[in-house]
């Protein structure tokens, strides 16, 4: 088959301290969980008091609204205070923590399953709502409004999104291993619930190609038209802009029509399957965890609110002491503060650098070697950006196409902290 990519930057991305291909190890249930309640600015209101007792997947945080999702508890216990903490971005985050005890009522037990092929669009878009689903790959949009949106366009393609370009993907490609059917069945209600979608997209690596014959094989029983895409593997494929390029080049060269493209991960379809078909919130996560620092690394299925200290204790906890601790791929990743912060429902990699991996060369003044453009997949000149940002010449690099996907600041010989400069003026400029 051939394969489809963006047409120009990025670069072939490796990190041996990553998880390698594996099932994923279940993690040990938290005696104390932290759920978080989102910040000032996507707040979610708490429906249960301090003391109260509270069951699996039962809701203790109310949406305040569009871009904001319901919250549940992910074990039975006691709510015993709430928290709050600033991250590395000055943001300001509230938590529940809950106290386990009690008995599970979905844990090692049968679950329900609900026929939802007769329900309408509009009940199927309730219940992922009234279960807090969210775009499980970035920033935690509600898929009720990604939902909403997608139903005012004229036809509708979904993309199954498994492309693995950051080695740090490998939880996302053994949730896909490992519940094949689950991602396949919320495709199928994603696709109703939203009205126009024509056809599946099974977007995947070229180098996963078996993968996707698998997703194509499985789908073959749904009353919908499905393909399978084989992508480049160049970080940033995976991003939406990147994607979407190799789609459309696709979409031309295979004469196509694919109209307008809704991307999903399968960390979401998967959840999709679960709310709708078991009536169950996201109570667990597929977790890659490495990094130098960490003896042991692996995939891990870790329970939502498990604080990232007691993931990495399951791990062998620290070879040697960590200078930098990630979630996400260090890539484009969010520094962690504190160990007690917990592993929330876009959290799909913990990497813990030693002092040696996360060393830094002392920044020098750039050189103009050009490398930074010629990574750059969307054709800028990162220095150039970075020297008018220090000048206030400009205010945001988002106003003028930068997406932050990092390519630039890997490949600097003058380590000059280009990425964190444009994140903090997109910030800076999103709060003005």
């Amino acid at each position: 088959m051939k394969i489809y990519s963006f047409p120009r930057g990025g670069f072939l991305y490796e990190d041996p301290t990553s998880p390698i291909k594996s099932s994923a190890s279940n993690a040990f249930l938290p005696a104390l969980s932290v759920i978080s309640l989102g910040n000032k600015a996507k707040p979610v209101y708490p429906v249960v008091s301090i003391g109260e007792a509270v069951r699996e997947g039962m809701l203790i945080g109310r949406a305040s609204g569009v871009g904001t999702a319901n919250v549940h508890a992910t074990v039975p216990g006691r709510v015993i205070k709430k928290v709050s903490w600033v991250d590395k971005n000055n943001i300001n985050n509230d938590a529940l923590v809950i106290k386990m005890e009690g008995a599970f009522e979905r844990l090692g037990r049968k679950e329900e399953i609900l026929i939802w092929t007769g329900l309408n669009c509009y009940d199927l878009q309730k219940i992922i709502s009234d279960y807090g689903i969210v775009e499980m790959d970035n920033d935690e949009k509600p898929l009720s409004d990604i939902i909403s949106a997608a139903r005012k366009k004229d036809k509708l393609s979904l993309v199954v999104r498994c492309v693995f370009d950051d080695p740090w993907l490998v939880a996302d490609y053994a949730l896909c291993r490992d519940r094949i059917n689950a991602v396949i069945e919320g495709a199928a209600i994603v696709a109703k619930a939203c009205l126009k979608v024509t056809q599946i997209v099974f977007a995947v690596s070229h180098h996963e190609q078996e993968l996707g014959e698998q997703l194509l094989l499985t789908a073959g029983s749904l009353n919908i038209p499905s393909s399978l895409v084989l992508t480049g593997s160049r970080y940033p494929q995976r991003n939406n802009r990147e994607l979407k390029l190799a789609l459309r080049i696709y979409e031309k060269k295979e004469n196509a029509d694919l109209g307008s493209l809704l991307i999903l991960g399968p960390s979401v379809l998967a959840a999709v399957s679960d709310a709708v078909v078991h009536k169950r919130p996201i109570l667990d996560r597929y977790v890659a965890v490495g990094g130098s620092a960490v003896a042991k690394p692996q995939i891990m299925k870790v329970r939502i609110g498990t604080r990232i200290g007691e993931v990495i204790e399951q791990c062998g906890g620290f070879s040697e002491p960590p200078e930098r601790i990630l979630t996400g791929s260090p890539l484009s990743g969010r520094e962690v503060m504190y160990l007690d912060e917990p592993v929330g429902k876009s959290c799909y990699a913990i990497v813990a650098m030693s002092k040696s991996q996360a060393a830094v060369h002392s920044q020098r003044n750039c050189i103009n070697c050009g490398e930074c453009r010629v990574v750059c997949p969307m054709g800028l000149d990162p220095q150039s950006i970075y020297k008018r940002l220090k000048l206030r010449e400009i205010e945001s690099p988002g106003h003028i196409g930068c997406h932050g996907c990092g390519c630039c600041k890997v490949v600097c010989p003058s380590s000059l902290p280009l990425l964190e400069t444009f994140l903090e003026n997109d910030q800076e400029d999103a709060s003005a």
